[in-house]
């Protein structure tokens, strides 16, 4: 399972779930950012990154996979821009080619001589932060179930979808651990959908990173999370790894308590398969 090669006839799928609840406005890590705006300059950094190791000298946009994003707070909602319920994922292409918009934000770097000058850098933004209403994750999870398996029937020979679920807190509609196995049980002829859980957190201390079992974790809802969430393939594993965690046998890909910084190691992490230039390798044009 999860050897499937990638490439544009059978190209990958990568779908967040990210959490827009009012309880996302809360402060996040030391810069004083909310967890809704951190969380989407990483995502929006990860699609930027994805667009630009899909891409080739003369200015083609490869597409060996394809990006969805459902937002759910005061609705569920297709958050990525330019998809809608009737066109739900978008080839990597068509997201290079249609952000939102561009932003442009100063970045601290070297002037060579041992000091940091501020450069303007344009920045483009697919998914905006919002912040509003309860967490019906249960709902999300079923939308998630719906556009897998249509995906999965028309790339049955592709490398599994992976789904990472971005929340800080518990689903109010319900129990969603029985529409999490739903989910993980779509599957291509590679193996089932690879669903992790990343929990946010404003306290900056009990993080649990990629752990093997629940004995560890400490209470009910860390347990639930995990109970959710995949257990991390050979590739992943290793890059976790070579990142330094400490990854024992069954670890899976759930985080708890997350701080920033590891949130965007796991997004490397998690998104590993689907990159090109490592495994599974991408062939040349």
């Amino acid at each position: 399972m999860y050897t499937a090669e990638i490439n544009r006839r059978r190209p990958a799928c990568l779908f967040l779930l990210i959490d827009q609840s009012f309880s996302m406005s809360e402060p996040w890590g030391k810069e004083g950012h909310s967890k809704a705006e951190a969380l989407m300059v990483s995502v929006n950094r990860l699609l930027g990154n994805a667009v630009i190791q899909c891409s080739k000298g003369d200015n083609r946009i490869l597409d060996y996979f394809e990006v969805g994003v459902i937002g759910y707070g005061a609705e569920v909602q297709f958050a990525l821009h330019g998809t809608n319920p009737g066109r739900p994922l978008l080839p990597i292409s068509e997201v290079a080619a249609s952000p939102r918009r561009i932003d442009e934000v100063m970045r601290k770097e070297s002037d060579g001589a041992g000091g940091i000058i501020q450069v303007p850098t344009s920045i483009p933004v697919w998914v905006d932060p919002v912040t509003n209403g309860p967490t019906p994750m249960g709902e999300a999870l079923r939308v998630a179930e719906r556009t897998l398996s249509a995906w999965c029937a028309e790339h049955p020979t592709s490398f599994p979808p992976i789904v990472i679920n971005l929340t800080d807190g518990m689903s109010t509609d319900g129990d969603p651990s029985v529409l999490a196995d739903k989910v993980r049980s779509v599957q291509t002829n590679d193996g089932p959908v690879l669903m992790f859980n990343v929990h946010l957190s404003s306290m900056s201390f009990n993080e649990v990173l990629l752990p093997s079992s629940a004995d560890t974790l400490p209470d009910d809802y860390a347990a639930l999370l995990f109970s959710m969430s995949s257990e991390l393939p050979v590739q992943m594993a290793e890059a976790a790894a070579g990142l330094g965690y400490s990854v024992r046998p069954g670890a899976r890909g759930f985080l708890y308590n997350a701080q920033a910084a590891s949130v965007i190691e796991f997004l490397d992490i998690g998104t590993r398969p689907i990159t090109p230039g490592v495994v599974p390798a991408l062939p040349p044009a």
